[in-house]
């Protein structure tokens, strides 16, 4: 668990993970309020609990014996984690952006949680609301709600990031639907600004 978010009471309970456009990756997590950081390019699979030590540890059994002989089916994290780390880890290697992505989020689905289904005594298992994925080499950013029949994507190379543009927002919270690239669907927004910020 972490400290308390900027300008808020809760404190954050989860793993956070980053990534660059080389496959470098870094997944961070609080462990009775100590940070602990495991790096490696091997890192590409996570959920939101156990702690990500036991997460490994449960995928090396799982990895015994073997994705086409069983998989764990349930809603748990860890049950999930294991069906995306071998999922992903047999997807066809490819050039074509479309097919990688489309392989990424046929996985992803899997892996989530239905619309509606909780767990009443672990209320870190919820429906899963959203879906992303992110080709940093292209920078191109894919979003599929759970809520909307659609994906969509933000191509970042066609948005205009110049000094003295104005803050933009892409609508979600309405079930708006959006067909490919939806940078031209942004509209003019004030800025965030954390509790306490000047602005």
């Amino acid at each position: 668990m972490t400290g308390s978010m900027p300008g808020e009471g809760p404190k954050a309970t989860l793993h956070l993970s980053i990534s660059d456009p080389t496959g470098d990756n870094a997944i961070f997590e609080y462990i009775n309020g100590k940070l602990v950081i495991h790096h490696d390019t091997k890192y590409t699979v996570m959920t939101n609990s156990p702690i990500f030590d036991q997460q490994l540890a449960l995928n090396e059994y799982w990895n015994s014996i073997g994705g086409l002989t069983m998989l764990p089916g349930t809603n748990r994290a860890a049950d999930r984690f294991v069906r995306a780390s071998f999922y992903s880890s047999v997807l066809p290697k490819t050039n074509d952006p479309a097919a990688g992505v489309a392989g990424l989020l046929s996985v992803i689905r899997n892996c989530s949680v239905p619309l509606g289904i909780s767990t009443a005594d672990q209320p870190n298992i919820a429906s899963t609301l959203w879906r992303t994925v992110s080709d940093q080499k292209n920078l191109v950013y894919y979003f599929e709600s759970s809520k909307t029949p659609n994906t969509f994507w933000v191509d970042f190379k066609t948005v205009d990031f110049s000094s003295g543009t104005p803050a933009k927002k892409l609508n979600l919270t309405n079930n708006e639907v959006y067909a490919g690239n939806a940078a031209g669907s942004f509209v003019k927004s004030t800025p965030y600004s954390i509790k306490g910020d000047p602005k």
